[in-house]
Parts: C-alpha cells; structure tokens; sequence
C-alpha cells in the first residue's frame, strides 16, 4: 500500500501544480477532466477490483502528461517549444506524446481486465482486440475534441490542438494506435510478472 500512497501523493502534487494558474482556465480543465474522472473511477473500484502496481504506474504517468498539456496547453509545453526550434519543426509535437500515451496505457488496462476476468478464452485475437478498443477509444475522444471546439467556438481551439495541421486527427489516432503496439510489444511481460505475483498472493 506504500506504493499506491506514493502515486496518490503524486497525483495530487501535479494536479495541484496543473491547476495554478495555468495558461488557459478553460483548456486546462478540458485536459485535466479525464484525469480526475479516471482517478475517481480508480477510488470508487479499488475494493472490488486492484489494478496491479504496474498498471497503476502507467495510468499516473497518463495522468501527469494530462496536467502537463492542461497547464501550459498541448501546443505551448516548453520543452517541446525547444525541440521544435532545435529540430526546425513545424508544431510543437507534445500532443503526440499524449496520443501515444492515450494507446500505450489503455492497451495495458485492457489487457489486465482481460486477463484477470477471461473475458476472451481464444488468445489468437486478444492483442488485435485490445489494439482495436484503443483505436476506438482515439476515435471517441477525436469526436469529443470537435464537439468541444463546435460549441465553445475559439474557447476550444487550444483543446482541439490542430496547430494548423490538416492531418492532425488522423495521426493523433495513428500515435494512438502505435502506443497500443508498443505498450503490448514492450510491457506484457514485465504486467505478466505483476499478474503472477497477484495470484501467488
């Protein structure tokens, strides 16, 4: 339980950072909500259901991406400011981060909760499933980002983040999807060694 205290200390340490005086109030909260939602669900579920440490991890370093585009926006990170002036890139490319982010950690969620619930007893497809709900998950949220922008007008540019890149949607979803990949590819078995040690216990 150290552990999971830990994490939680450092949710709220980058929430409490996110939300001071960001560059936009409202964006901020655009970015941050799905953070603070998920966090909820977390609590709410922790009894009947413990995601392994592992996992944990993950959706806190979700989580602190999330703070980190709501404080100064997607496409006004610092850091990343530099890179594109370094680099002679055209945007500044944080979103992405995000995106990759927003597949690689769901694909691990997923791929838990499948796991520890059987919910699919041929092995054959789960990784092309768990790609499949992620991509759809980008898709979801794609669709949230333009009603957003439709309804608040110039109040939601900043959180639709296109930078004046035509393609932005569909290589959000592209980073989306190649996160899923890589989280499968690079993390199943560090989350299998997690999900026997579980059972042991």
């Amino acid at each position: 339980m150290k552990t999971i205290y830990l994490m939680i200390t450092v949710f709220f340490v980058f929430l409490l950072w996110s939300i001071s005086n960001p560059k936009e109030g409202f964006t901020c909260f655009l970015e941050i909500i799905p953070a603070i939602i998920g966090a909820l669900v977390l609590a709410l579920t922790f009894k009947k259901f413990r995601f392994t440490n592992f996992t944990y991890f993950l959706i806190l370093i979700h989580c602190i991406i999330l703070f980190i585009g709501g404080h100064y926006t997607y496409a006004e990170v610092p850091f990343f400011d530099f890179i594109k002036e370094t680099f002679h890139q055209s945007r500044n490319n944080y979103d992405k981060v995000g995106h990759f982010a927003q597949g690689l950690v769901p694909a691990l969620i997923t791929r838990e909760l499948f796991i520890r619930k059987k919910v699919i007893s041929n092995p054959s497809f789960f990784n092309f499933i768990i790609v499949s709900i992620c991509l759809a998950i980008s898709a979801a949220y794609e669709w949230i980002e333009w009603g957003v922008s439709l309804v608040t007008g110039e109040g939601g540019d900043a959180f639709l983040g296109t930078q004046g890149d035509i393609w932005d949607t569909q290589s959000d979803m592209l980073f989306a999807t190649i996160g899923a990949i890589s989280g499968l590819l690079l993390f199943s078995k560090i989350q299998n060694k997690q999900l026997n040690l579980l059972e042991a216990n």
